[in-house]
């Protein structure tokens, strides 16, 4: 097989590596097509040097090709889009949903498997361990049992990954701390529903994990897809998606007690749980593994960064001298595992008291990409469909999020906030969790009724969700039963799960032999 074929089918992570050992300048920002024609050789058509034994075995590991599902779902969710009668996995039972599942986490989870990761083994362990972190950590098996669904209705940019916790306070570009959705590692152009369901699905869950019984898992439920409801009707009607944020000074009661609690002075966030004893840098501990020696590397990221990202540096970030740089492990649930760094950048006082932290996390292809209905909608990167989505789905939002290019990966970008924080719904009374419910659908019909002031939609969207809905009570109890038999199944595959990784199903990935 000719060294051409061979780059052709590797990952991009690889190319890169081999970019950079071969010296390729410019490697960090480049394409997987742009890394392949740089390493395929110069204008003149002259091959580069074959790479020695270890790299041609690197590449050769790709010929073995590790099973993956995306391209069959992709033809059923289409299948299904256009009207025709497919079978979901959804109608799978006994072993066969068993092993469905096993293969599913597998192929979401092959890199981390391969690589022998000890985060992957904690993520599973992690899994194994609540069913709430089971259905956080486990979008792709809950999307391909949606694969196709609600083609008709009417498509949103949507979180892709909404449960209780995926809501929260974080910076804004003002800095200070807002409340609304903060997590949109799988967001995506697709029907408004699919938010709605897997939301319901996530409300009820999470209840059940805080003690409560099936009747009251139902009714915050129904009061979360109310509160979507009211939210997008508002919207509708009055106009003000542009301009709202919640904030301390007009949130409801609960939120406000949430921003109050995570209120905390930079100084004594940073001396507690970031800075070394000097200030000068990160600590050293079993979350924190500084790696100052590519200080210089990660400051050009930085400058490429604000750069690529038209990042409006505010003078609170000085010259955005970069003071530390680490690793961060063990942080996450879905994300466990994968790359995350830290870089710690000087302040406008210079004397540690107001650094700030920008977290690069390693992005992945949303769990929704390939079952959505098709659509026009499409992105460069995945750091930049994130970034993207955080872009269209808050008002003024942080400034520091972007994505990029580094190490032949795609990175997302934010910064790392003392108030920076989500909701203990351990800590919620009957009437709280009634009252955060639905003040989370509202937020998510917030975040979809922005699709069509900064998103790619041409048209004004809340009339056209709030038509689709039509009578609401119909519509509630439609989702409602829906998640009643999905929260089933998500119980039903977290017991398969916790069986196979006790005999070790997770310890290998499912490869194609013929």
């Amino acid at each position: 097989m000719t060294d051409n074929t061979s780059l052709g089918s590797a990952s991009h992570k690889q190319l890169y590596k081999l970019a950079r050992q071969r010296g390729i300048d410019g490697r960090s920002s480049m394409t997987k097509a742009e890394l392949i024609a740089a390493l395929r050789g110069s204008d003149d058509g002259v091959p580069p040097p074959a790479p020695p034994a270890a790299e041609q075995s690197e590449i050769a590991d790709v010929e073995e090709v590790v099973a993956s599902r995306f391209d069959a779902f992709s033809r059923i969710a289409q299948a299904r889009a256009s009207g025709e009668m497919v079978m979901l996995p959804r109608s799978l039972r006994g072993n066969d949903r068993r092993v469905h599942v096993r293969q599913t986490l597998r192929e979401d989870h092959r890199t981390r498997i391969a690589q022998r990761s000890q985060d992957a083994k904690a993520k599973f362990d992690k899994l194994a361990d609540s069913l709430y972190s089971f259905f956080r950590g486990t979008s792709l098996l809950f999307y391909r049992d949606l694969a196709g669904e609600d083609a008709w209705m009417p498509t949103v940019l949507t979180l892709g990954d909404v449960h209780p916790e995926n809501f929260g306070v974080m910076p804004s570009a003002d800095n200070v701390p807002i409340f609304g959705v903060n997590d949109f590692d799988e967001a995506y152009y697709a029907p408004f529903t699919w938010d709605l369901k897997r939301g319901a699905v996530g409300f009820m869950i999470a209840a059940q994990e805080g003690g409560y019984g099936r009747k009251h898992q139902r009714v915050i439920a129904r009061r979360f897809v109310r509160g979507y409801i009211d939210g997008i009707t508002t919207f509708a009607t009055d106009e003000t998606e542009q301009d709202e944020q919640l904030r301390i000074d007009n949130a409801p009661k609960l939120i406000r007690k949430l921003i109050e609690n995570a209120l905390e002075h930079r100084s004594t966030w940073l001396a507690s749980d970031y800075h070394d004893e000097f200030g000068r840098g990160f600590r050293s501990d079993d979350e924190l593994v500084p790696i100052t020696s590519r200080r210089d590397e990660f400051q050009e990221l930085i400058q490429r960064f604000v750069e690529e990202n038209d990042v409006q540096v505010p003078p609170r970030a000085g010259d955005m001298r970069v003071k530390d740089v680490a690793v961060r492990r063990g942080q996450g649930t879905a994300s466990l595992g994968l790359e995350r760094y830290y870089v710690l950048i000087e302040g406008e006082r210079a004397d540690a008291s107001d650094d700030l932290i920008i977290e690069f996390k390693q992005a992945r292809r949303s769990a929704l990409a390939g079952l959505v209905p098709p659509s026009d909608f499409g992105f460069g990167g995945e750091g930049e469909r994130i970034a993207h989505a955080h872009g269209v789905q808050l008002v003024r939002g942080d400034l520091f999020y972007g994505g990029i290019e580094f190490e032949g990966l795609s990175f997302m970008t934010r910064e790392r906030a003392p108030y920076r924080d989500s909701i203990d719904v351990d800590d919620l009374s009957k009437k709280q969790w009634r009252r955060y419910a639905e003040i989370c659908g509202r937020a998510l019909a917030h975040a979809h009724a922005l699709s069509d002031e900064i998103g790619e939609l041409d048209h004004d969207i809340e009339p056209k969700i709030v038509e689709a809905i039509g009578p609401h009570e119909l519509f509630i109890d439609d989702i409602q039963r829906f998640a009643d038999e999905a929260a089933q199944r998500v119980r039903r595959d977290h017991r398969h799960f916790v069986a196979d990784h006790a005999l070790g199903a997770f310890d290998s990935i499912d490869t194609v032999y013929r």
